[in-house]
């Protein structure tokens, strides 16, 4: 009930309360604020909202920081879909609990590339006063510091993490974690936490047993132990036993939106195959190299890890020869060939060194110039990408190159360089994940990875919360070959391009997509009985889709 007093009543008993001036506009604002805060809307609000001037976040994203602090207890999986601004939500909660005083030290670990992007997200929206860690003093220099994981888990700072407590631990693109075994998960395990967010828009990718070790960290035993989790819940490793009631015990510990649901407008996506015909040298390289990786398969197909290589070495030939010239020379200087493997190998080598042009390389100069805009260049190879770099040069285009194995501060800045001054970013998978970048809308995957999620990881970059233009996407198809058939299924098949498809991988996927697709590949004896077989994988995964869409709704 709200208290009213006279005029004459305040100021009396501000002038016997210390005689401070009554026409103090300081004193009145300090007045008011505890008045809004003795009549405050109920716990189950975000008294952080008041604060943050800078920031108008979503609906999805205030109701899952409700639900983390008020249902979840501060143990939670964030695995919205790409581009629904999972960051947000983490810093929502962080927020908060800082606001209540609940959280006075916070550590929140990412890959390297993000160090400065949420620092500097927890700044400037947040409020909230964080800092990059750049030496072994930072540790015990700062409440709220923001570090690599790979630098974290490495002695001399493993050693000062584990010697203190922390209020809240954050850790971002939390399917790192998906093993048990790893230095990883174990480093994460030991940290003393009251509070957990664990951020990942694909909490599965190949197994079951990684979801599990994620929600382990979280809240263990909410699953089982593992005997009981594969028993109750893993019909295949791949795929649950009863999706319906994994999604149930997931429920108290696991925030999943989508976009389908939420309010987000996102602009539009315009998807596009760009088929291309291999020149006649190209073509004989190609072919070449298929019936090699042929034979090899025939006969050592007891080996897993050689026929993936294998099939490295045909898909390479589909991005550049340059780049499979550098996994030939590699063959040839293991030592690990037979005489005739090698004799044969030394006859690829040649073929691809004789191309005398490069149709992919061509066409992707073409584009880029009449896009007269920045673009994102995604390549699954790293002699591709240097080649690439190279090539654009020549062609007056300025170009910056993004991959993993650069330290934080070279990644950030070629960000920046793409950002202010360069064209192009040619980026491999590491420009795939958590970076944001969406004062880019143009998109060219010059080779295409297999599994629809890293497709959908790259197109998150651009296409998400914050774009204001239409996103448009150009795939690369080199006519009969390997990359035809993956483009062809992609597109016409699962349509992932133009609408997002987040059914594909938490719980649900049906066995892992890219060793489906390698078993078609190879086990097929010809071009008709690769396409019946992705065919049927493509109807699979739709009726998984259906399946658990239906189970979502009961």
């Amino acid at each position: 009930m709200t208290h009213y007093i006279e005029h004459d009543d305040l100021l009396n008993a501000l002038k016997e309360r210390g005689g401070l001036p009554v026409g103090s506009f300081e004193l009145f604002m300090l007045a008011y604020e505890a008045e809004l805060r003795s009549i405050h809307h109920s716990m189950d609000d975000l008294s952080c909202l008041s604060v943050l001037p800078n920031l108008i976040p979503f609906p999805h994203q205030i109701e899952t920081a409700k639900r983390v602090i008020h249902e979840l207890h501060g143990r939670a999986l964030l695995a919205d879909e790409v581009g629904l601004g999972k960051t947000i939500e983490a810093g929502l909660i962080l927020k908060e609990y800082m606001v209540r005083g609940l959280v006075q030290k916070a550590l929140i670990l990412v890959p390297a590339s993000l160090v400065l992007q949420w620092t500097r997200e927890l700044n400037e929206k947040f409020g909230v006063r964080a800092f990059a860690q750049r030496n072994e003093w930072s540790w015990t220099s700062y409440d709220v510091l923001v570090a690599s994981l790979d630098t974290t888990k490495r002695d001399p700072h493993r050693t000062a993490v584990l010697s203190q407590p922390y209020d809240l631990l954050i850790v971002d693109e939390a399917h790192k974690l998906k093993n048990s075994r790893t230095r990883n998960w174990q480093l994460i395990n030991e940290i003393q936490k009251k509070y957990l967010l664990l951020v990942t828009a694909t909490p599965v990718q190949n197994d079951m047993k990684e979801l599990y070790n994620l929600i382990n960290l979280l809240r263990p035993g909410q699953l089982g132990n593992p005997k009981d989790f594969t028993k109750e819940h893993v019909s295949t490793k791949r795929s649950p036993k009863n999706p319906v009631a994994l999604r149930h015990a997931l429920s108290d510990v696991m925030v999943r939106n989508r976009r389908v649901e939420s309010a987000v407008d996102f602009t539009e996506r315009h998807a596009k195959t760009v088929p291309l015909e291999l020149s006649i040298e190209e073509r004989e390289l190609y072919n070449a190299v298929t019936s090699f990786v042929r034979e090899e398969f025939l006969r050592r197909k007891e080996s897993k890890r050689s026929v993936l290589a294998l099939i490295t070495l045909q898909r390479e030939i589909c991005s550049s020869s340059y780049a499979a010239m550098g996994t030939l020379e590699g063959m040839l200087k293991r030592g690990r060939l037979t005489p005739s493997e090698a004799v044969r190998v030394q006859e690829l080598y040649h073929l691809a060194e004789a191309v005398p042009g490069y149709t992919k390389i061509s066409k992707v100069i073409e584009l880029i110039q009449a896009i007269n805009d920045k673009v994102i260049v995604f390549t699954e190879y790293r002699a591709t990408q240097d080649f690439l770099l190279y090539m654009l040069q020549q062609s007056g285009i300025k170009a910056v190159l993004f991959r993993g194995g650069y330290k934080r501060g070279k990644k950030d800045w070629m960000k920046d360089l793409f950002e202010r001054r360069a064209q192009v970013l040619i980026a491999t998978e590491a420009g795939g994940e958590g970076i944001n970048l969406q004062f880019c809308n143009q998109v060219i995957n010059y080779d295409l990875p297999w599994n629809p999620m890293r497709v959908e990881q790259r197109i998150g970059r651009v296409h998400r919360v914050g774009q204001t233009r239409p996103v448009y996407i150009q795939n690369f198809s080199t006519k009969g070959t390997i990359e035809e058939h993956i483009v062809r299924m992609l597109q016409d098949k699962i349509q992932m391009f133009e609408q997002v498809i987040g059914e594909l991988d938490v719980i649900l996927g049906p066995r892992a997509f890219e060793e489906d697709v390698l078993e078609a590949l190879l086990e097929s004896r010809d071009e008709t009985e690769i396409q019946v077989r992705l065919n049927v994988l493509s109807k699979r995964v739709k009726r998984t889709n259906l399946s658990n869409q239906q189970g979502t709704a009961t």
